[in-house]
C-alpha cells in the first residue's frame, strides 16, 4: 500500500520553529498570521517593572541600648537616597551622604539616653526605624569655666579655664568639642592641667573690646570608659580694655597703660628680698581676684614666730597663687624709695583704691628686677611659656584636627 503523509503535516521541529517564529513576529508587530494587523486593535507591548530600592539602617528597628558612640549608617540597593532624616524631638542630626548617594552617615554625635526617629526614602521607598541611646555609666559636664562671672569684663591676658565634672581619659576627643568663636581672631591653645581641668591660652593677647564664645559641644562624644558627655556647654566673654601694668622693682614704680596710653604712675614698695618667700616674683602675671579688705596670714608661721603676721589689707588684687597682691598700704615712706613688703606691691592708698576699682580679671601686671621667676602655674602666670611651650600640653600635638 502508497502510504501517503498529508501535506499539512510537518516534521515536529519545522513546527516548533514556525511557532517561535510567529510568537516572535507577534510580539513585535502585533500582525496576525497573514501579516496584516488586525483592524481597530492597538500595538502589544511588555513593559520590565523596575523593583523598589532596598533601603536598610543601622540600628535597626527597635534597638536599645545602642552606644551613643555609634553612627547612625542608611544605605540604599538599586537606587540613590534622596532624603535622610535623623530626629530626637525637634533636634536634627546631621549627615553626609556619599558620591553616589547610595549610603549616608551621621556626622552629629548622638545623645544618651535618647529616643532616635529616622526616616529614609529611596525612590518608591520610603524606610523608618526608631531606636534608644544606652545610658553612660557615667556623665560627663562643664561644671566651671573661669574667668565667666555674669557681667564680668576680662583683661586681655585672660585665660579660659574650664573645668568637668569627672577625670577625663579620652582628652583628644573632648578637646576638638571645644570652640572658641571670637570677633577678633588669634591663634590659641587648650593645654590640659589636670585629668578633669583644660585651659586655652593665645598665642598672644587677646585684642581688645570684642566678645569670645566658649561652646563645649560635649553630648555624646566617649570621654573616657563608660564616660560620655550629656550636656554641651556655652558662655559668652567680653574683652575690655588693654589694661597693663608695668612694675620695675629696682626703681620702686609701677606704670599702668590703658589702650597704650599712660593712665597712672604709682610710687611702690615691693618685696624685701631677705628670703625667697620675702622675694616679688618677676614676669607676666595676670590680675585673678579682689577683695576689700583682704585678710593676710604669714605662711607656715604661728602666733610668735619670727615674722609673724595677721592683718586686713584694703583693695587688694591678687596676682598669684603665693601670695602676692597689688594692694593699699599706708607707708608713703618706703613706696618709690624701699621695698619692704613680704612680697606683694603695695601702693598709697588712694591710687591702690583707683587699680583696685578699674582692674578687670586677666589685665597684665608684668614686674621685672629681682631674682625671682613666677612658675607658670603660680596662679594664672601661664603667659611665663613661650606659646610652643603651651601647646605641649594639647592632647591635639599632632594632630590635623
Amino acid at each position: 500500500m502508497l502510504n501517503v503523509t498529508p501535506a499539512w503535516r510537518k516534521p515536529a521541529t519545522a513546527v516548533a520553529l514556525l511557532a517561535a517564529a510567529a510568537l516572535t513576529a507577534s510580539c513585535s508587530s502585533g500582525q496576525d498570521g497573514t501579516g496584516q494587523g488586525e483592524a481597530g486593535a492597538p500595538d502589544a507591548t511588555i513593559t520590565a517593572t523596575p523593583e523598589a530600592p532596598t533601603v536598610k539602617i543601622t540600628p535597626a528597628e527597635g534597638s536599645a541600648k545602642v552606644n551613643p558612640a555609634k553612627k547612625v549608617v542608611v544605605t540604599s540597593d538599586g537606587g540613590a537616597l534622596e532624603t535622610v532624616s535623623v530626629q530626637a524631638g525637634d533636634e536634627e542630626i546631621e549627615g553626609r551622604f556619599n558620591t553616589d548617594k547610595t549610603k549616608w552617615v551621621s556626622r552629629t554625635a548622638l545623645k544618651p539616653s535618647t529616643d532616635y526617629t529616622v526616616s529614609a526614602t529611596a525612590g518608591a521607598t520610603t524606610q523608618t526605624s526608631t531606636f534608644t541611646t544606652d545610658k553612660p555609666e557615667r556623665a560627663l559636664q562643664v561644671i566651671d569655666v573661669t574667668p565667666n562671672a555674669k557681667g564680668e569684663t576680662l583683661g586681655v591676658g585672660a585665660p579660659i579655664i574650664v573645668t568637668f565634672n569627672q577625670p577625663v581619659t579620652s582628652k583628644a576627643a573632648i578637646e576638638r568639642a571645644l570652640e572658641i568663636e571670637a570677633e577678633k581672631p588669634v591663634d590659641g591653645a587648650w593645654r590640659w592641667v589636670a585629668d578633669n581641668k583644660v585651659i586655652y591660652r593665645t598665642a598672644k593677647y587677646w585684642p581688645a573690646h570684642q566678645k569670645v564664645t566658649f561652646n563645649a559641644n560635649i553630648t555624646g562624644i566617649k570621654a573616657g570608659k563608660g564616660l560620655y558627655g550629656v550636656k554641651d556647654y556655652t558662655a559668652d566673654l567680653k574683652i575690655g580694655a588693654k589694661q597693663i601694668s608695668k612694675v620695675d622693682v629696682k626703681k620702686h614704680m609701677m606704670y599702668v597703660y590703658k589702650d597704650g596710653k599712660r593712665v597712672q604712675t604709682m610710687r611702690i614698695s615691693a618685696g624685701m628680698a631677705t628670703t625667697r618667700e620675702y622675694t616679688t616674683t618677676s614676669g607676666v602675671h595676670l590680675t585673678m581676684e579682689r577683695g576689700n579688705p583682704v585678710r593676710m596670714i604669714s605662711p607656715g608661721r604661728k602666733k610668735g614666730d619670727p615674722g609673724y603676721y595677721d592683718v586686713m589689707i584694703n583693695h587688694a588684687v591678687r596676682i598669684s597663687n603665693s601670695g602676692e597682691y597689688v594692694h593699699a598700704k599706708d607707708n608713703v615712706w618706703a613706696q618709690g624709695v624701699r621695698n619692704v613688703s613680704h612680697g606683694c606691691v603695695n601702693a598709697r592708698p588712694d591710687q591702690a583704691k583707683w587699680f583696685y576699682t578699674n582692674v578687670q580679671r586677666g589685665d597684665v601686671v608684668d614686674i621685672t628686677g629681682t631674682n625671682r621667676e613666677l612658675e607658670w602655674n603660680n596662679g594664672w602666670g601661664y603667659w611665663q611659656l613661650s606659646f610652643s611651650q603651651w601647646k605641649k600640653g594639647s592632647a591635639l600635638k599632632n594632630s590635623d584636627a
